[in-house]
């Protein structure tokens, strides 16, 4: 059967689900930081997502993905176990730079809390004390606390509502480990460009080095079609290529964030003639 089966599939909320997806020298290859694009079907449209684990055993790679779009929506629809995908392309980008930091801050907001995983593990086998501080919405969003407490030596969790952990952002939670650890070296964040801008401004006063993970909108994934453009400094790359993990220091979050807003109306056109057609069909893509 053509495409790439999918073995697994987890929902942790009614919008964010896992697939844990067979493609064995994917697995193989696959590094902390890099990322697959994918496409549900034949028709389908192209999407970047990071790679949230990878079992080089089993042969297979997991994505953890929020069903925001039209495209993802139609995955959490379709996608079940059995299932195949009709492409998934990667490794993709430049994977991170590990190297032997003895203190390190592994920071996840939301979705980020996926990606960051791979990080955390990578820095642990390396011999790096890892502090981990994970931010969710609220308790019943959290997911993979149990991976995260078997590879990290601290574990902070924050919540907008405090239902779980620190009440607040992830900054009290950096605000706590650097407290706690004047030793701390270098970060990781990552998560929604905003918040990523937050941990950039947290660390900065303390001269820890912050790397941070881009994943603006792509079409080919190849540096071809400039549609993931960042600014850096005074310099112009591409996440695709050139990341996507970049100097939190040196990212303009600003142009970031506005380049980001210009895609909403198309995303939000594509995902009302998807949801009107579902309806049509009778099928279970009406709005809740």
């Amino acid at each position: 059967m053509p495409g790439f089966e999918i073995v697994a599939r987890e929902d942790f909320s009614d919008v964010t689900y896992l697939l844990e997806v067979r493609h064995p020298l994917m697995a193989k290859a696959a590094k902390a930081g890099q990322f697959v694009i994918v496409m549900e079907h034949e028709h389908g449209e192209r999407i970047p997502l990071t790679i949230a684990d990878f079992d080089r055993d089993k042969g297979t790679i997991t994505l953890v993905i929020q069903a925001v779009g039209k495209t993802t929506r139609e995955m959490q629809q379709n996608c079940k176990v059995g299932t195949h995908l009709h492409a998934l392309v990667g490794p993709m980008g430049i994977p991170s730079h590990i190297g032997h930091a003895k203190k390190v801050l592994c920071i996840g907001g939301g979705l980020g809390v996926a990606p960051i995983y791979p990080q955390a593990r990578a820095y642990k086998e390396s011999g790096a004390y890892v502090i981990a501080v994970l931010g969710f919405r609220n308790r019943a969003l959290m997911f993979w606390e149990d991976k995260f407490r078997a590879c990290c030596d601290e574990l902070i969790v924050c919540t907008d509502d405090g239902s779980a952990g620190l009440k607040g952002l992830v900054t009290e939670g950096i605000k706590q480990a650097v407290s706690a650890h004047a030793d701390i070296v270098e970060a990781v964040a990552i998560g929604p460009p905003i918040m990523m801008k937050g941990c950039a401004d947290a660390t900065r006063p303390h001269g820890i080095k912050t790397m941070v993970s881009l994943n603006p909108v792509m079409v080919d994934g190849t540096g071809m079609c400039g549609g993931c453009r960042v600014k850096i400094g005074e310099q112009i790359r591409f996440a695709c290529v050139d990341g996507p993990d970049f100097d939190g220091h040196q990212v303009d979050f600003d142009d970031l964030m506005k380049r980001l807003g210009r895609y909403k109306p198309t995303e939000k056109a594509a995902l009302q003639n998807w949801e009107a057609s579902c309806r049509l069909r009778g099928g279970p893509g009406h709005a809740h």
